[in-house]
């Protein structure tokens, strides 16, 4: 498989097949390890890098989950690949700014991808469909205690895993859940829930994780805290959180519905109609329009539309997709043209 190849494939997390998967886009769980007596990304010179890559290079090659990945290296890649792979949710953008031994190893199927060089040595990622978090954690342990048959990780018998960030030693696990939240936002209801999950020590990010903000009413939740809890305490704490919030969207969608069912049709169709029919748009207006329509899918005021599409759409109207779709650099106005063109075609079949 080549860089190229996952341009004509659906990530299997885009499907829309997981539990929750209306509310739920992903799950996504990540270890951050680092190897023994080797400094951390931030402070290890040219050489120390390249015997990181050398070493995670060689052990990763082994993995039976990863027999058919692919393996990039940052230095080779160009910067409109470089973005493809963040649009796609397989690499950071601190990874994708970097070059320095920098590299990811990406599997089959989207689903297992491991960075290296990023913050820490090794960052390896499991993402699901749909809320499927306990899943997710099952698969990136059996990944781990693949690796650690292999190499020997920055460890301490108190402390738990050392990692660059404080934050992170412990488990060195992030677990976040992606949801499309457009309800809670369109009842004013959406700070409130917010503000709460923030008093639980989670996490509220964009589209894009950390630094991003929220857009086509798409929120990552995640923990802050890995000392001193377990992988299952992480995930069976915000597995509650989510199930509350989950529950709440259901509530306002059922409400707007029901009392405000004309209000909602017509907001619905309107962003169809421009959808539709547009001839140039915006990433932006894409983004919140799309946000309408998937929400008009999942309450059945729109039949005639899959969720697979609409989730696609999220990913391939990004700047680097258009340009790897046309395989040439496209200008901001030329990439309007192309999204606008590439919406009506998806629609329409």
């Amino acid at each position: 498989m080549r860089l190229n190849d996952l341009i004509n494939q659906t990530s299997e997390w885009v499907k829309g097949t997981g539990p929750e998967s209306e509310i739920v886009m992903s799950s996504r769980i990540r270890f951050a390890r680092n190897l023994e007596n080797i400094p951390f990304s931030h402070w290890a010179d040219s050489g120390q890098k390249k015997k990181v890559l050398s070493i995670i290079k060689s052990v990763l090659n082994k993995i039976d989950y990863l027999r058919n990945s692919i393996f990039l290296e940052m230095s080779n890649l160009s910067t409109v690949d470089r973005q493809f792979l963040v649009e796609r949710h397989l690499i950071s953008p601190e990874l994708a700014a970097g070059s320095d031994s920098k590299a990811v190893v990406i599997s089959d199927k989207e689903i297992f991808s491991c960075m290296i060089n990023e913050e820490d040595h090794l960052r390896i990622q499991v993402i699901r469909s749909g809320f499927n978090l306990e899943e997710a954690l099952r698969l990136i342990e059996r990944l781990d205690s693949s690796l650690e048959t292999n190499l020997r990780f920055a460890y301490n018998a108190r402390w738990g895993y050392l990692t660059a960030c404080p934050t992170n030693v412990g488990t060195g696990m992030r677990a976040s859940v992606m949801l499309h939240l457009p309800a809670l936002v369109m009842t004013r209801q959406i700070n409130k829930v917010l503000q709460t999950i923030s008093k639980l020590n989670l996490a509220v990010r964009g589209l894009y994780g950390e630094g991003t903000e929220a857009s086509g009413n798409f929120f990552q939740i995640s923990n802050q805290v890995t000392l001193g809890y377990s992988e299952k305490d992480i995930v069976d704490n915000i597995t509650r959180v989510i199930r509350q919030v989950i529950d709440y969207e259901k509530k306002a969608r059922s409400s707007l519905v029901t009392n405000k069912e004309i209000e909602l049709e017509d907001k619905i169709w309107r962003a169809y109609g421009t959808l539709s029919n547009a001839r140039t748009i915006s990433s932006k207006e894409a983004i919140e329009l799309l946000s309408l329509v998937r929400l008009g899918v999942n309450v059945r005021i729109l039949e005639s539309v899959d969720i697979e599409t609409i989730n696609k759409l999220f990913i391939l109207i990004q700047p680097a997709h258009l340009q790897k779709l046309e395989d040439k650099t496209l200008d901001p106005r030329r990439r309007d043209f192309k999204r606008a063109e590439l919406i009506r075609d998806k629609l329409k079949a």
